[in-house]
């Protein structure tokens, strides 16, 4: 890395006009997560081609890329919003420090996921289904994934300690490179064209896996060159500091069991979903590869609205602290609504991107239409909960994604299939749970805001 004297005296996050600042280091990361998202929709109309049942495993295996995801991003989660803080304070050894402490972290979560991905991903579809397509083709992609999970933590990683440095468009750059990476290699490997072999399921798996080692080592390389914020030493990562690791897991584990909790809930309402059909799963993992399109936006707002915070929380400059939430919801918002009237006019169109049955069709409209209601409700308890989690309120950001992200989903949808025991009204659950959800996050973003008004006051 570059010399002390070489740095700047203060971080561009602390003296920038606020929206400018914002538009600068979110949308880069806004449309990265759009190409990401993307590649997530490319993969399932792939594997749609493949078959229904196909579709059925790629769709049954999402709630256990969403753990790895939740432990990976909630540990980026906890840099992001650590690192700022350590830099506005001219902290350059904690900086360090917690930059190096994370990659040891994730040496230790890939070690995890190899054990898992050569040991349960069989036992893990043999539990939920018999179908035997499912249960080999399900167990060939998520063994994959699982044992070759090291792009997927070192990626996210490395992007986060460039964004929480203020190099947004250069994590934005490795990340749509691993998009794009497995937008092309997807086709080649599933259908075997030209020189590559046809691998069916597990070449969507191995094309994920690329490209998610190909971000990562850009990534690496871009903080090894660019980053002039942090330091990388072999010594501060083969001996972490576990204070460091403390910080991180305060302000990343809400992240994580958010993700985790919704990982389980996607479990819960499968087994749900199973007792009408394998379509229906089909259909809600068709429905969660959208919505997790339209979250892409608010994903990257957070991205780029949490080291401004976390920096300008350091500082005390609560004025660029409000200034920054209200443009991030104005903007989030304004997007969900143009996302929710697009939808709404074209659900056969994005049906027929997965290859749609009759039978697909028939739930799936019905689906879709049902579920987009839910998307500014969404959007709001996601910038709402990373704003807490920046600003040291990360018990209100739990409580919120505790009940948006389990408690009232799988309620929702265990409620209306006993009343109802139809599967075209069980769809309601999900704008249901994200409504009462978006109240109580603003409600407890309200009293954030005026438990750290009274301390500046008290100070």
């Amino acid at each position: 890395m570059s010399i002390e004297n070489n740095k700047p005296q203060e971080n561009k996050m602390g003296t920038m006009p606020i929206l400018p600042l914002l538009i600068s280091m979110a949308v880069p990361m806004m449309l990265s997560f759009f190409i990401q998202a993307l590649y997530n929709i490319v993969d399932s109309m792939f594997v749609a081609r493949i078959s229904e049942n196909a579709l059925a495993a790629v769709s049954l295996a999402f709630p256990m890329q969403q753990i790895m995801s939740a432990i990976g991003i909630g540990t980026g989660v906890g840099i992001s919003a650590s690192i700022p803080r350590a830099i506005a304070k001219k902290q350059q050894d904690r900086a360090d420090s917690l930059a190096n402490t994370g990659i040891f972290l994730c040496l230790c979560y890939t070690a995890v996921f190899i054990v898992l991905g050569l040991t349960f991903t069989h036992t893990f579809y043999a539990m939920q289904t018999t179908v035997p397509e499912i249960v080999e083709g399900g167990t060939k992609y998520l063994s994959i994934v699982w044992t070759v999970s090291f792009g997927m933590f070192y990626g996210v990683l490395f992007e986060k300690m460039l964004t929480s440095s203020g190099f947004a468009t250069l994590a934005m750059t490795a990340q749509a490179c691993g998009a794009i990476f497995n937008i092309i290699f997807d086709p080649l490997l599933i259908f075997g064209i030209g020189p590559f072999p046809e691998m069916g399921i597990a070449g969507a798996a191995l094309a994920t896996v690329l490209g998610q080692i190909f971000a990562a080592v850009l990534a690496f390389r871009f903080n090894h060159t660019k980053n002039h914020w942090i330091t990388f030493s072999r010594q501060k990562i083969l001996h972490p500091s576990w204070d460091a690791a403390k910080e991180i897991y305060t302000i990343g584990i809400p992240s994580m069991i958010t993700m985790g909790l919704a990982s389980m809930s996607s479990f819960f309402i499968n087994q749900i979903l199973l007792q009408y059909s394998t379509t229906a799963t089909a259909v809600y993992g068709i429905w969660l590869k959208l919505q997790n399109f339209c979250f892409m936006p608010a994903f990257g707002m957070n991205n780029g609205m949490v080291p401004i915070l976390s920096y300008n929380n350091g500082t005390r400059r609560y004025d660029r602290v409000w200034g920054t939430v209200r443009y991030a919801l104005t903007i989030i918002l304004s997007l969900m609504a143009v996302l929710t009237v697009v939808f709404e006019l074209i659900p056969n169109t994005l049906l027929d991107l997965f290859s749609a049955s009759e039978n697909l069709r028939a739930i799936g409209i019905v689906a879709v239409r049902t579920c987009v209601i839910s998307l500014m409700f969404g959007g709001v308890c996601v910038i709402l909960g990373s704003a807490m989690q920046a600003l040291r309120h990360a018990r209100f950001a739990l409580a919120v994604n505790v009940l948006r992200g389990f408690l009232m989903p799988v309620g929702a949808f265990w409620l209306l299939s006993v009343l109802f025991h139809d599967i075209l009204k069980l769809w309601i659950a999900v704008p249901l749970a994200d409504g009462v959800a978006c109240i109580a996050a603003v409600l407890l973003y309200l009293q954030m805001k005026k438990n750290l008004l009274a301390e500046e006051a008290d100070s």
